[in-house]
């Protein structure tokens, strides 16, 4: 048996005689189960968690410092039923469980054996650095593949939307065009849906990271549909005649 926590990214687990346990605390966090305290904080609902285990108030109620089971995860993970748990839980069968079984602290470890000349302590020198630099590798991949997965920051959601702007403002002939007054919202549905389609995203920040300048390029590309370009030239002419 091995009570030893590991963290993985605020994720914390333990493996109980083969049996992965999960913090309740932290992964009801990460599945979207908590709120804002009066304090800045971020806590869990623990009467949701324990309804949604079907654990009655009878005083066994889970409570912070508890762990639950994989089952008891997947089963909060489908009564959360949002973006966010989905993300992590994603996160969690993919990268989480299997590390654990594949190089979890629960495997036996050679006995350590101090070198006995200089040679050998260079040969363990080169064994740690090759070692740390492989470690850094996977730390880095890591990081990749978590921004990629819970999808663009805030800021750069709101560089794509405001370059959105500035396209359509330009595609139909300024803010203050016949166009943009009668067509602006019909345009901005249009290049949304057409953005989402092409890269299957449900919305802007959800955009993968290494696909942020791909995205970029594509709203400055983007054209009105022929139907939508001969309204846009007709609104617009119609003011160039009032004129």
């Amino acid at each position: 048996m091995n009570n030893d926590i590991q963290v993985f990214d605020n994720l914390k687990v333990k493996e109980v005689n083969g049996q992965v346990m999960f913090d309740a605390e932290s992964a009801a966090i990460g599945l979207g189960i908590s709120q804002i305290a009066k304090s800045g904080n971020e806590v869990v609902r623990w009467e949701r968690v324990n309804k949604y285990l079907g654990i009655p108030t009878s005083g066994d109620e889970l409570k912070r410092g508890d762990f639950i089971t994989e089952p008891q995860f997947y089963k909060l993970a489908i009564k959360a039923n949002n973006s966010t748990a989905d993300k992590f839980q994603d996160w969690v069968t993919e990268e989480v469980l299997p590390s654990i079984r594949k190089t979890g602290s629960y495997q036996s470890q050679p006995a350590l054996r101090l070198p006995k000349n200089n040679a050998e302590m260079l040969q363990v020198i080169q064994s740690a650095n090759k070692e740390q630099n492989k470690r850094i590798n996977q730390v880095e991949t890591t990081v990749d593949k978590l921004k990629d997965r819970f999808g663009l920051p805030a800021s750069q959601a709101k560089s794509l939307e405001q370059a959105r702007k500035r396209h359509i403002v330009t595609l139909l002939g300024g803010i203050g065009s016949n166009a943009y007054q009668h067509l602006s919202g019909k345009t901005f549905r249009q290049i949304g849906g057409d953005f989402k389609d092409y890269f299957e995203v449900p919305r802007y920040d959800a955009l993968p990271l290494s696909k942020f300048d791909e995205g970029m390029s594509y709203i400055k590309a983007w054209q009105l549909p022929t139907n939508l370009a001969l309204q846009v030239r007709e609104l617009n002419l119609q003011t160039e005649l009032e004129v």
